[in-house]
């Protein structure tokens, strides 16, 4: 068993590693990398290995950093299972036709600056670029999805198995534990994809990690100590409740998948505690649309906290002050509507989509607030507004930021370091070698030292490339 680390090496996003075992190539994930335009593009548009000699996918849930980079993969020639859990691979539709007209329009958008920067200035150099992926490429992956279910055996190849368990963080979220018997002996590894976290809203707490002789783990909050989950209700409403008395608009950038539906029970357990004003709500994404007839379709999932709502014969996501919509012309009219009212939108970190257009209709009216309800990775749009930028580049125009801008952690899907070292804790004492992935460097080293120290294991953080022969 070969392994190389490709993606999420050292940063959070693009996550993806190959495994090699005895003459079968699979890939553990396939996300988009997302940063700056031209090394995003690079990256991505770029594979390290022939695409058509990868023979499986194991996906480990939807989010586009795991799973964007999918259509990439078949555009280049792949044309092997994608394996998942039954509602990842129901997510997986929505998002990745979504991902591929932000790509078409993305090129679009880039296109049509040269050609008015060209016509003002002739020796302007650079060019229109093509989108990464097409919506065919997008309908050509989709076939090739490959349900698992939660602790059922799925065969690779000969001698080689997986089993994915509940890893707690999205709907559908798997870890997965991979056992190859290739070589006459049992070699486990298991991959954590996200780990999510004990009691947040809708998705069950992650499994026990069963026994494995090497782990591939996340540690995009592994250097920090998440705030109780509990407290994110008073959080909401002294955020609502402040914002609405000097008439502003509260800006919710939220990931489609996951966030945005978490919002929407919270804000409904809110309304029916009469603890915000009754002002309106606005769930402006197609494609949180789609993705909420997802989350309703498998309510299986479904902690306690949802699932009291459906004993009670209510919809978790749907009350009377909230409105989704999808039409564009009715997404333009937020514009001119004066607040009070809450607009919940898709990107989650801000690089695209329809709040895009809220943030720069809103940035500089100091009556309003930007709410960051997650993870926002480095030189995204999201991470320069957390950290308070006074200007910003909107549509590649400058705005200043003048509106309150207010984070709230506690909803982050992603384990802290002591809840991924309690996560690890079943499988410490069978473990000779942990590598660390999905985290900045700050936070790597503070998971692999914290690693070191409970458990005195063998922790390694790799570099893009690097190779490691799993015996």
């Amino acid at each position: 068993m070969k392994l190389t680390f490709w993606g999420a090496v050292q940063t959070v996003t693009g996550s993806m590693h190959e495994l090699r075992v005895n003459g079968t190539l699979c890939l553990l994930d396939c996300g988009l990398f997302q940063g700056r335009r031209k090394e995003a593009r690079e990256r991505n548009a770029n594979f390290p290995f022939r695409a058509d000699h990868i023979d499986a996918v194991v996906l480990s849930h939807a989010h586009i950093d795991h799973s964007g980079n999918l259509p990439t993969l078949v555009k280049n020639g792949f044309s092997g299972p994608i394996y998942s859990t039954p509602a990842t691979v129901d997510l997986c539709a929505p998002m990745l036709r979504d991902s591929a007209h932000i790509q078409e329009k993305d090129a679009e958008f880039v296109s049509k600056r040269f050609h008015r920067r060209k016509s003002l200035d002739p020796s302007t150099t650079g060019g229109a670029v093509p989108p990464l992926y097409s919506a065919a490429d997008a309908e050509a992956t989709l076939p090739l999805f490959h349900a698992v279910p939660v602790a059922a055996t799925q065969e690779l190849a000969p001698g080689l198995t997986y089993q994915p368990y509940d890893a707690g963080h999205i709907l559908g979220s798997s870890f997965v534990v991979l056992t190859d018997r290739t070589a006459g002996k049992e070699i486990r590894l298991a991959f954590s994809g996200d780990v999510g976290r004990v009691g947040l809203p809708i998705t069950r707490d992650p499994d026990k990690l069963p026994p494995a002789d090497y782990l591939i783990i996340e540690s995009t909050y592994g250097g920090r100590l998440h705030k109780d989950p509990g407290t994110v209700a008073n959080k909401l409403v002294n955020v609502i409740t402040r914002t609405c008395a000097r008439g502003g608009k509260i800006i919710v950038p939220a990931f489609a998948v996951g966030r945005t539906q978490q919002l929407v029970l919270l804000l409904h357990e809110l309304f029916d505690q009469q603890r915000i004003p009754t002002v309106p709500i606005f769930v402006d994404s197609p494609l949180a649309v789609q993705i909420t007839e997802v989350f309703r379709k498998h309510s299986e999932l479904y902690d306690d906290e949802a699932n009291q709502f459906l004993k009670l014969g209510e919809d978790p996501f749907g009350f009377k002050r909230l409105r989704y919509i999808c039409d564009t012309g009715e997404s333009k009219a937020l514009n001119d509507l004066h607040g009070p009212f809450i607009i919940i939108s898709a990107s989650g970190m801000c690089e695209a989509g329809r709040i895009l257009h809220h943030l720069r209709n809103n940035i500089e009216d100091p009556r309003n607030t930007i709410l960051i309800t997650g993870f926002q990775a480095e030189n995204t749009l999201g991470r320069k507004l957390v950290d308070k930028l006074p200007e910003v580049n909107i549509f590649g125009e400058p705005m200043r930021l003048r509106a309150e801008v207010e984070t709230i952690n506690e909803l982050s899907g992603h384990a802290d370091q002591r809840e991924l070292l309690e996560w690890m804790k079943p499988a410490a004492k069978s473990l000779r070698r942990v590598f660390i992935v999905h985290g900045e460097p700050a936070q790597g080293a503070a998971l692999a030292q914290a690693i070191r120290d409970r458990y005195a294991l063998d922790v390694v953080i790799p570099n893009r490339g690097q190779s490691f022969d799993l015996v």
